[in-house]
């Protein structure tokens, strides 16, 4: 083990990973870079253990049934109350108008607090449910550098429970682990097409003008999705496409849709419905697309996935998640080469960036993102966290867990994150409010920033007047929340 080997591993396990827990810098000193790598040739890496958790179809149509049922819990209980009025009712004192004011006051008052003490509704539950697993997959990762790339493709894709509340979990488990080593064609295809993101991104209501029903209901194209996958998914901004690309685009993805959540058996599943395909050829980018139904679609998609733009777009996007805000072009030169070179295999574009020289610039520019920071605080002190907590204070952060603020997912540019640093003071004071008189801050030093560790750091740590201060001053640390 050499000081630069632990160097190296306490920015490898920063920069790529969630940050270190108790003995990882020490324990991939000898071949930090190796290690990182190793974590790419895992069994199941990328995968979580989720058995116990419904697919999305599943979700969905669990999550119909629950709003149905409480509807007609409702309904029963007004027809109740209807029974129960008395008849004949003398009308009400004008005297009496305050008195009834605060008395509805009161009752309403009464029944929010009940609301709080009873448990969350189905919806909350299932979002909670499928945190978990995630934030135990990256707590609990040892290196963690393939959860990373679970969380940017995730953004990447993003899709938003304030749309779908019953999928966003599961939507990533099935559209994005699956393929998070794989190649970025099959993810495309996959989340492009899955129930969240036509949802999402509101294609189920996208109708052919010339098709059956858009004949017969006067409806027609909704662009969303056809324009955030070429703007957002694949080629980017400014990368030759024109407005009649975004048009005969959304031409061929009408007819995706899915089965609506309230059919027994297949509710929630992704279908092709024929009679809402806008029927003839597309021209797209300058190509041809015969009319053959669903595949149509998915020729254009995989068409999209090789195009030079992406890689490009692709490449720039990834060195700037890990690496800087503005990387450097050698680096995403490497990256778009690779991603061209090897048809978008995602397993050799992370080797790509772990193996490049550039990636290992010693200058820390990136600010972690709120949900990073949050994690690397929970492993540094050894700590499972709530999910509920935890999503509690994401939200405060402004990075809430499935609700990106738009289709283009949270920022990884520093400036988004800097006016929330005095909320993550409060978070961390919080924090170590609860688990510092079991910690030694002065060892966690060690543990979490290693060589990373600045002496002003050091020294402010050491002469803390408590352990909770101290705690707090090593995860506000400059060193602590770069990577």
């Amino acid at each position: 083990m050499t000081a630069n080997g632990r160097l190296e591993a306490a920015l490898g396990l920063h920069r790529f990973g969630f940050g270190p827990v108790s003995g990882s810098i020490a324990a991939i000193a000898d071949d930090p870079r190796g290690a990182l790598l190793a974590d790419l040739d895992r069994p199941g890496a990328g995968l979580v253990t989720a058995a116990h958790l419904p697919n999305s179809a599943q979700a969905a149509r669990a999550f119909f049934d629950f709003n149905a049922e409480q509807q007609a819990k409702q309904k029963l209980a007004q027809r109740a109350k209807q029974a129960a009025a008395p008849t004949g009712m003398a009308p009400a004192m004008a005297g009496d108008d305050a008195a009834t004011s605060t008395g509805a006051q009161s009752s309403q008052q009464g029944a929010g607090q009940n609301q709080v003490n009873q448990p969350p509704g189905l919806g909350v539950q299932l979002v909670q449910n499928e945190a978990a697993v995630r934030m135990a997959a990256a707590v609990g990762a040892q290196i963690g550098f393939v959860e990373r790339l679970v969380w940017f493709w995730s953004n990447h894709f993003c899709v938003s429970t304030d749309r779908m509340i019953s999928m966003a979990g599961a939507y990533e488990r099935e559209a994005i682990r699956p393929h998070v080593l794989g190649r970025f064609v099959d993810m495309l295809l996959t989340v492009e097409s899955h129930p969240a993101m036509l949802f999402y991104l509101d294609n189920f209501a996208s109708i052919g003008p010339n098709s059956v029903a858009g004949i017969n209901r006067d409806k027609g194209l909704n662009e969303n999705l056809a324009r955030e996958i070429l703007e957002l998914h694949t080629l980017g901004v400014r990368s030759g496409y024109s407005q009649s690309d975004v048009t005969t685009f959304a031409n061929v993805l009408t007819g995706w849709t899915f089965v609506g959540t309230g059919v027994p058996g297949h509710g929630g599943e992704f279908a092709f419905a024929k009679r809402l395909h806008e029927p003839g050829e597309q021209i797209v980018l300058g190509k041809h697309y015969p009319d053959v139904g669903v595949e149509q679609g998915r020729a254009v998609l995989a068409d999209l996935a090789r195009h030079p733009a992406t890689a490009q777009h692709i490449a720039q996007k990834f060195a700037r998640h890990f690496v800087a805000d503005e990387p450097p072009p050698t680096l995403v030169g490497k990256l778009q080469k690779n991603f061209v070179d090897s048809d978008g295999d995602l397993k050799e574009l992370a080797r790509t960036l772990i193996t490049a020289e550039e990636s290992w610039t010693l200058d820390r520019t990136k600010l972690k993102r709120p949900s990073l920071w949050h994690v690397a605080m929970l492993r540094v002190a050894g700590a499972r966290g709530v999910v509920g907590r935890f999503m509690n204070a994401q939200a405060l952060l402004a990075e809430p867990l499935w609700r990106p603020p738009a289709p283009n997912g949270f920022s990884d540019y520093a400036s988004t994150w800097l006016d929330g640093l005095a909320q993550r003071i409060d978070i961390a004071n919080n924090f170590a409010g609860r688990v510092a008189e079991r910690l030694d801050p002065v060892a966690l030093v060690e543990e979490g920033l290693g060589p990373l560790a600045s002496a002003p750091t050091r020294e402010a740590v050491a002469r803390a007047e408590s352990r909770a201060q101290a705690l707090v001053l090593l995860l506000m640390a400059p060193e602590f929340l770069r990577s």
